[in-house]
């Protein structure tokens, strides 16, 4: 059945006026003043006063789970569908972290299709931490280019104690790998790269431009916002034409330990000239949040929530004072345009029908459309995992 949203306030993600748009067949089909469909063929949704925005991208979940760096107990749960509604993402993007043993690339295929078949989009990076990547086909490039669902490789570990540590060629064999398998299938070929509290930082990354060919677009680190030298690092490489990633999910312990949430990190990035398509929000979600003490034993482990995604740009808004479509841009436009997922992050025809209606008063999700498939309505879940 179409969808007919009538009255909608648009932020595209840039401001486009008030006007109504026409869904069907998983695409957005119509957007202009006044459409008129007979009621019987269509669903109508009043939108007045709403704000109608891309579905959200989140470019970094542990699908079906991560964890165990305490033991086999710490293991993390999979990412509920519910969670995914709630939290207004309609694509997702699965990865395995410590463990790429107990946890494989085909269990993250499978809960990858069994998500999308659920109802929203998904996608997967390729391997996991460690180095050389443990790949579903004898080799990246071959996984990007026989397994549509993979459009990258990560999360590889660099600057961390659970890191295997590659040295700096294998690292950039991994990125040229990447490359050429993205350009031979069309792919983004992006590798996701995860940084944690080491005193190396982006040293490769920054290796990885000076000493080779390759780009830094072809890398994408996160979790810039862990610690306050990490971060002032993260300036100067994004300035310097590379992109960044903030990690949604926390403990008030990171906080205290320097952390910078990410609604005050975005604002100081566009302060010191960043350009803001260079900046990403993701959440971690189901991943793991460990506390560790000055000698690397687990104190507590927590888990990282896709809902934790929105309410970071939400922060943004209002207070810090950051325009809702530039605050937008980093979980729409932007991981659209890194991943080339080129029907995803923007509400123009011919895109997928991936929406969220927000209120405009406290910027909360309320409708939730993925695919043109109705999943959440006025704060009421229309759907559900098959288990839940």
């Amino acid at each position: 059945m179409l969808i007919l949203i009538k009255n909608a306030d648009i932020y595209a993600p840039e401001p486009g006026g008030t006007c109504d748009i026409l869904l069907g067949g998983g695409k957005i089909l119509r957007m202009e003043a006044d459409i008129r469909i007979p009621r019987k063929y269509c669903e109508v949704i009043d939108a007045r006063n709403l704000k109608a925005v891309p579905g959200f991208i989140d470019g970094h979940v542990h699908i079906m789970g991560g964890g165990g760096e305490g033991g086999f107990a710490n293991r993390t749960p999979d990412l509920p569908l519910t969670d995914a509604i709630q939290g207004g993402v309609t694509t997702v993007v699965g990865c395995l972290g410590t463990d790429g043993y107990t946890r494989n690339m085909a269990g993250l295929l499978a809960k990858a299709k069994g998500l999308e078949e659920e109802g929203i989009s998904t996608f997967a990076y390729s391997g996991s931490y460690g180095v050389p990547l443990r790949t579903l086909m004898p080799t990246l490039e071959e996984d990007l280019l026989f397994i549509d669902k993979i459009i990258g490789a990560g999360e590889v570990a660099l600057s961390d104690h659970r890191s295997s540590q590659p040295t700096f060629e294998a690292f950039a064999q991994l990125v040229a790998m990447a490359r050429r398998g993205g350009m031979l299938s069309g792919k983004a070929g992006i590798v996701n790269v995860h940084l944690g509290d080491g005193p190396r930082g982006l040293d490769f990354l920054r290796r990885i431009i000076a000493e080779t060919e390759l780009s830094a677009t072809q890398m994408w680190p996160t979790h810039i916002n862990r610690n306050p030298h990490l971060f002032e690092e993260g300036i100067t490489y994004a300035k310097a034409g590379g992109f960044v990633d903030f990690t949604t999910s926390t403990l008030p312990s990171y906080l205290e330990e320097g952390e910078i949430p990410c609604a005050k990190a975005l604002r100081r990035m566009l302060e010191a000239g960043v350009d803001p398509g260079h900046i990403t929000f993701t959440s971690d979600g189901q991943g793991s949040l460990p506390d560790w003490d000055r000698h690397g034993r687990l104190q507590d482990i927590q888990v990282g929530r896709v809902t934790s995604l929105f309410p970071a740009v939400r922060q943004a808004v209002q207070e810090e004072g950051i325009p809702l479509e530039t605050a937008l841009r980093v979980i729409t436009a932007n991981p659209a345009r890194i991943l080339k997922l080129k029907a995803k992050g923007r509400l123009a025809p011919g895109m997928d029908a991936d929406l969220v209606l927000l209120d405009p008063h406290n910027l909360e999700v309320r409708t939730v459309i993925a695919k043109g498939r109705l999943l959440m309505k006025s704060g009421k879940l229309m759907a559900k995992g098959t288990f839940q």
